[in-house]
């Protein structure tokens, strides 16, 4: 236990001398500042719009609105950003050849991964809760707010980050490079895209939690229409760590 907690201490300290963490919380609340701001502007300003002598009308913003650039910021760019900071959380550690001691003197390398996903993990976690909850105090400013199956809705993307951060970890150690974890995570990605198009799959699938949550949140679709997908989710990102581990287990530093 206390190699896990020493470990973990020194990942914490390399995502803020990187300013990695610094980053990822910096963007998130701007994005929590700018869904509201976006959905409270943008339909004032194409209002005012002509298009070849017509004018739109748009209706008027409601907070529904707001969560939908929210669900959009964070499952684009928030995950984009998520993947460019951690591709290279276990890959590095390869080039830099700075395992070799660390192992050598006793500490097991389900430890190493294990603090490896344990950092990422706070550090998701605690950007995705605050772009939230920045969200939710301009949203709550703006418009009265009525949300259903709240948790659930929000969890969804948060477990589809943690999925992408394990796959990460699993490709950095499989192929011992940056490009051979980004590819693995594309792949993933794309595999989970091409899949959705099959509404019978769409169920099952992770990546549905992205794109359908706004369903879930105003009360269009029921929470059994995602549960399927939320277990699929949480089983893959520990299949993929235990992989990550056996793999690991395996191979020359």
């Amino acid at each position: 236990m206390k190699a896990f907690v020493a470990f973990c201490k020194k990942e914490f300290i390399e995502s803020l001398r990187t300013y990695k963490f610094i980053i990822m919380l910096a963007t998130f609340i701007l994005f929590g500042i700018m869904s509201p701001m976006i959905a409270k502007i943008l339909p004032d300003l194409l209002n005012k719009t002509e298009m070849n002598g017509m004018i739109l009308t748009i209706p008027k913003p409601t907070a529904m609105d707001s969560w939908a650039q929210f669900f959009k910021n964070i499952g684009q760019m928030g995950v984009l950003i998520l993947v460019i900071m951690f591709c290279g959380t276990t890959a590095n550690e390869f080039s830099k050849g700075t395992l070799i001691n660390i192992l050598t003197k006793g500490m097991k390398r389900y430890i190493v991964i294990l603090a490896k996903f344990t950092a990422a993990f706070v550090i998701w976690t605690v950007s995705y809760l605050t772009s939230f909850v920045v969200t939710y105090a301009y949203t709550m400013y703006f418009w009265e707010i009525e949300m259903s199956n709240g948790f659930l809705t929000f969890s969804g993307l948060w477990l589809y980050g943690l999925l992408l951060v394990s796959l990460m970890i699993l490709g950095g150690i499989w192929f011992r490079n940056i490009y051979g974890s980004l590819l693995l995570t594309a792949g993933g990605i794309i595999v989970m895209s091409v899949l959705n198009i099959s509404p019978q799959l769409r169920k099952y699938n992770p990546i549905s939690l992205t794109g359908d949550t706004l369903d879930l949140l105003n009360g269009t679709k029921v929470p059994a229409d995602f549960i399927p997908a939320l277990i699929i989710c949480i089983a893959l990102t520990v299949l993929f760590i235990a992989v990550s581990v056996f793999i690991f287990n395996r191979k020359q530093v």
